[in-house]
């Protein structure tokens, strides 16, 4: 089993950029397919980034790109999601995720094994 924790969250004002990291203990970071996803109040979780174990593919989902971008620091085992040009519509808590099954679909939560507590990112305009 996989340790996750998210941090770095806050509130930033719209057009601002936050990096969010998420530590990754018990395993390395390369045993595992890592994603972001996100919930906003009254929403379902939706996909936000993903990043394949050894790094060879990343995907970020299409009404994000251009703004978030995912990436991982395998010597810390750590996990980022850079953010940039904020907008209210981003506000949710982000969490980071981790999938053992090499094939599976990162684009549903479902695949996921394990999940960090979440951190709570606010953007005002």
């Amino acid at each position: 089993q996989v340790q996750l924790v998210e941090s770095g969250g806050g509130l930033v004002q719209a057009g601002g950029s936050l990096r969010v990291p998420c530590v990754v203990s018990g395993q390395s970071i390369m045993n595992y397919i890592m994603g972001w996803f996100r919930q906003a109040p009254g929403k379902e979780r939706e996909f936000v980034a993903s990043i394949t174990r050894y790094g060879a593919s990343e995907d970020v989902a299409d009404i994000l790109k251009g703004r978030f971008t995912i990436s991982r620091d395998t010597a810390k085992n750590t996990l980022y999601l850079q953010m940039n040009r904020l907008k209210p519509e981003d506000t949710a808590v982000y969490y980071c995720a981790a999938s053992r099954n090499v094939g599976a679909n990162r684009f549903d939560p479902m695949e996921y094994d394990d999940w960090g507590q979440g951190t709570q990112v606010t953007v005002y305009s």
